[in-house]
């Protein structure tokens, strides 16, 4: 049986190894290899950082359990396994007190750590701006997405705005993605996204920011955050919400500044200023030429 020190002595190299190992990961391997990071460790929001540690901290634990637990599993089927010459049933127990109450207590320790880990982390991330620096509204629609950047003070006199379709694929599959809608955001600014549905329930995924949210009909849902990182990202619709569910795309450009003025100067200057929902519902009584007719356009393509 060896002694605790020789344990101990053997323990010490194993962690600096495990040291090692990890220092030599590069931060998408840190991260669980999800998206959102690049090769310098900088993250897409200030708060994928938040939902990448609770995901590889959570699959840590839960490993660390599962091979503890293979390993006990392991050692009971070898150790007290039916040896040549015995016949009939091993001696039974009916129970052991220390151990029952190991195998309750510490469950239960898992599972309100890891609730109270995820409850800090989600109420961090559900915090929002009292006064954001940008205030956006995402529409989701059957099946394309709808942007609305508001003025000043929140008037929506002032607001500017862009109505997407839904992808168009081409013979082979293959989708523009300069067609599809796009969601433009500042660097480094506070982003406040209210998100709204005109029909189903839709979910708004961008995929780099590792977060998505629901969008109902009656029921607006707010979701904040600080774009880091200059770049272009996907989204789309994490909700099944009918036939063309997965033409239901969009891309995010995160922009300096100045580029994201000018994008809205640019939306001011085409005319589509105002409320969205006041355009909306007046290009959809025109014959021809409404949000409805184009949504159907776009599926007969």
């Amino acid at each position: 049986m060896p002694s605790k020190r020789r344990l101990r002595w053997a323990a010490i190299p194993l962690g600096i190894a495990a040291a090692v190992a990890l220092a030599g990961c590069s931060p998408t391997e840190l991260n669980g290899f999800l998206p959102g990071f690049v090769e310098d460790g900088t993250a897409a929001t200030n708060q994928t950082e938040r939902v990448s540690g609770l995901w590889v901290n959570s699959w840590i634990v839960l490993l660390v359990v599962g091979v503890i637990t293979w390993g006990l599993m392991a050692w009971a089927a070898i150790a007290y396994r039916r040896r040549k010459g015995q016949t009939g049933l091993p001696v039974q127990m009916r129970y052991n007190m220390p151990i029952e109450i190991f195998y309750t207590i510490v469950p239960l320790l898992l599972v309100m750590g890891m609730f109270f880990f995820t409850a800090r982390d989600q109420t961090a991330i559900e915090t929002q701006w009292d006064d954001p620096d940008v205030e956006i509204t995402a529409i989701g629609k059957q099946w394309s997405w709808d942007f609305m950047y508001a003025g000043e003070d929140d008037d929506l006199s002032d607001a500017v705005w862009t109505m997407g379709i839904q992808a168009q694929p081409d013979k082979d599959g293959n989708i523009d993605q300069e067609q599809l809608p796009t969601l433009v955001l500042p660097v480094d600014q506070e982003v406040t996204i209210h998100l709204q549905s005109r029909d189903v329930i839709h979910s708004f995924w961008i995929i780099d920011f590792l977060y998505k949210k629901d969008m109902y009909i009656g029921k607006d849902n707010t979701w904040s955050f600080i774009p880091t990182r200059v770049g272009e990202y996907e989204g789309k619709c994490a909700e099944l919400c009918g036939e063309y569910h997965s033409m239901m795309l969009f891309n995010v450009e995160v922009v300096e500044q100045d580029e994201y003025d000018a994008y809205v100067e640019e939306l001011r200057e085409k005319g589509n200023t105002g409320d969205i929902a006041d355009a909306y519902d007046r290009l959809s009584n025109l014959p021809g030429t409404g949000a409805s007719d184009e949504a159907s356009e776009g599926e007969e393509e």
